[in-house]
């Protein structure tokens, strides 16, 4: 073994019965070429394996030199909030189609891995955000975001309203659906859906994408990764935020919702062939005819 990589951890998406074999799998091949092998404990659990060392996450982030996710991009995504502030650097393999971020197939893993882990590879550094709900001056909910905070609402029927200002400035009133504020990871994600710009993941700039919103001139707006988001709620019923469709935190008059890039950033690795167009091609169906 001749690799800046001593220690992996291995985590896998969780409950999932297909994820045992191939994980198991890839830990014994690793574990073979002199890489120490760690598991995630939840996945450990749910696997069933005793056969390696067991680590919390918390653990992972602070003596591993590499996780490798295996599971969809949603697996990703928490994982990848979970560990940013150690910098761990992370490795995606989708079982399934090949995803946003994790772009490594199960099929092709074992030689795809040899070449990375020899050292050929790209490093891509994602920006994460951080969101804080304030209630009456007290911090009453916090959270990171890969992917988009999202205001919205929940069984109501009706609009919300909110005001949303920029490093304190007033932008505007906005009647809508709600409000994704993303990351260029998150762009590719429900504010694309939602009319957002696709945003290169190399940049650091964070959208603000109204959802169905009452005036059709209110379209997204990008802006600079040092500014910061506040939005202030004019009309509460039923109406809740979300970080990465994770976390989840219900909002009351006259709650105030504060968001900001965050200091750390996401370390992703991708075999040296890797194109962020290319994915964005397949993944979106471009260039294809009827």
């Amino acid at each position: 073994m001749n690799s800046q990589f001593k220690t992996i951890a291995l985590i896998g998406k969780h409950k999932n019965p297909e994820i045992a074999a191939p994980l198991l799998s890839l830990a014994q091949y690793l574990q073979a070429k002199h890489y120490q092998i760690h598991l995630d404990h939840l996945t450990a659990l749910h696997i069933c394996s005793d056969q390696y060392p067991v680590m919390t996450l918390e653990e992972i982030g602070q003596q591993s030199d590499l996780a490798i996710v295996m599971g969809g991009d949603g697996t990703m995504l928490n994982i990848a909030r979970m560990l940013a502030a150690d910098d761990v650097p992370l490795i995606g393999i989708n079982q399934g189609r090949l995803g946003f971020l994790t772009d490594l197939s199960v099929d092709t893993m074992y030689e795809t891995l040899d070449v990375m882990l020899s050292g050929q590879f790209i490093t891509e550094r994602r920006m994460l955000l951080h969101a804080e709900v304030f209630r009456d001056d007290i911090s009453v909910f916090s959270s990171l975001a890969f992917n988009d905070v999202v205001l919205y609402r929940g069984m109501s029927s009706g609009m919300i309203e909110f005001e949303v200002q920029v490093n304190d400035e007033y932008v505007n009133t906005l009647r809508s659906d709600g409000l994704i504020v993303a990351t260029p990871t998150g762009s590719t994600a429900y504010a694309l859906s939602s009319g957002g710009p696709i945003l290169h993941p190399g940049l650091d700039l964070i959208a603000l994408v109204p959802v169905c919103p009452h005036t059709l001139s209110n379209r997204p707006v990008v802006i600079g990764p040092e500014s910061s988001v506040q939005i202030r709620m004019n009309s509460c019923t039923n109406v809740r935020i979300n970080c990465d469709s994770h976390a989840y935190f219900d909002l009351e008059l006259p709650d105030k919702i504060v968001i900001r890039r965050f200091p750390q950033t996401v370390r992703l690795l991708h075999p040296v062939n890797h194109s962020y167009y290319r994915m964005l091609r397949e993944k979106l169906g471009w260039s294809e005819f009827p």
